[in-house]
């Protein structure tokens, strides 16, 4: 397979898997977290920092709403749920202790 193709296959994955998680807003990223290991922020994250290395400024907010298919406050008001504090303390405490 040629760079070319590939490139164009992971970047239909990408796609797909960025639908896949707009389709499914019921799933919290403190899911997403728990489950993979990362969430939306995270693809957020990756894609500005993958456009910083190619030169491109492409704003971690901006990278959001690429990811999230509308302003991150919008889908937080819409989408997000109140999660119990035990819980984000149990997932915060997991990925410091991996840093």
């Amino acid at each position: 397979m040629d760079a070319g193709t590939r490139t164009e296959i992971e970047a239909a994955v990408f796609r797909r898997l960025v639908e896949h998680l707009r389709e499914n807003p019921d799933v919290q990223n403190i899911d997403l977290m728990e489950l993979a290991g990362f969430c939306r922020n995270c693809l957020s994250k990756w894609y500005s920092a993958a456009a910083e290395e190619r030169g491109e400024d492409v704003a971690y907010e901006h990278a959001r709403e690429t990811v999230y298919g509308m302003p991150y406050p919008e889908w937080k008001s819409k989408y997000q749920k109140e999660q119990p504090a035990e819980r984000v303390d149990a997932l915060k405490d997991q990925f410091h202790n991996h840093s």
